[in-house]
């Protein structure tokens, strides 16, 4: 199939992911939707604005983080993803790294697994996924929540990420994981500098070189406040967030992963006007 060029109107107008932290430690929104109502609220709220998929997690991978027990995890994300299926027929995404949450999360209704670890975390990730047959993203981190921010270090940046993401790709399907069910993540904020986000956002078009959809999340994250030192807080960001998903979308990514639906949907229609009428 003949790939489109990364600034045709189709590539720009990528689809938008809403995120529904029920984390009382997100680095944005963490304690805001930690009940179950609340967070079903705001994940039907993001749907009315244009979200094309919900990603719900229960457990904060920010800088520092501590992790979640397995059972708490599952407790917080299962019966908020049964609601909204209830509710809503469209792609549900279960962000965890943790195949036991995976599992719960896909019987409650989820039909993607976002995993920041790209199913490397446990022993049976990649047969859990195999298994499910859902979709799944592969994630970039350099290191782990706790102490991935700890002075990461790589030669070139770009190539490194794309190779990992190519090796974890061909993992996924030896074990048995579709190939069109595969998704990359170049991990922007995880185990990465400014320099090392901004090279990756720049040349995002070799990582969807690869063949795989490229998922770009960037929303409201310190690389923003590395470049703009007045905003100090997630909510302060969200120019920076918009013309990272635009610069993302323009480059190649399929989707943008995103904290504003409303604002992003409505940048990226616009920035696919002008692509068209150019």
């Amino acid at each position: 199939m003949k790939r489109e060029s990364q600034t045709s109107p189709m590539s720009v107008l990528s689809q938008v992911m809403g995120i529904v932290n029920v984390t009382p430690d997100s680095f944005s929104d963490g304690g805001r939707w930690t009940s179950t109502a609340a967070a079903v609220g705001h994940a039907m709220r993001l749907v009315e604005q244009g979200a094309d998929v919900l990603d719900i997690g229960g457990e904060s991978t920010r800088p520092g983080a501590e992790p979640v027990g397995e059972a708490e995890e599952i407790e917080r994300v299962a019966p908020v993803i049964a609601a909204v299926r209830a509710r809503w027929g469209g792609p549900i995404s279960v962000d965890t790294m943790k195949p036991a949450v995976a599992r719960a999360a896909v019987a409650a209704g989820a039909t993607m697994w976002n995993d920041v670890t790209a199913l490397s975390q446990a022993p049976d990730s990649l047969a859990v996924a195999a298994e499910l047959g859902c979709a799944v993203v592969l994630m970039h981190m350099k290191g782990e929540p706790r102490t991935m921010q700890a002075d990461p270090r790589y030669g070139d940046v770009v190539a490194e990420v794309r190779d990992y993401l190519r090796d974890r790709a061909g993992a996924a399907m030896a074990a048995g994981v579709a190939r069109e069910n595969i998704w990359l993540d170049p991990g922007i904020g995880f185990g990465k500098t400014l320099e090392h986000n901004m090279a990756l956002t720049a040349r995002l078009g070799e990582l969807a070189a690869l063949g795989f959809p490229v998922l770009y999340a960037a929303s409201r994250k310190r690389t923003i406040q590395a470049v703009d030192p007045t905003a100090v807080e997630a909510t302060d960001r969200l120019g920076g967030s918009l013309a990272l998903a635009l610069e993302g979308a323009r480059r190649g990514a399929r989707m943008v992963r995103v904290h504003d639906v409303r604002e992003t949907v409505q940048a990226l229609k616009l920035l696919a006007a002008v692509a068209a009428a150019g």
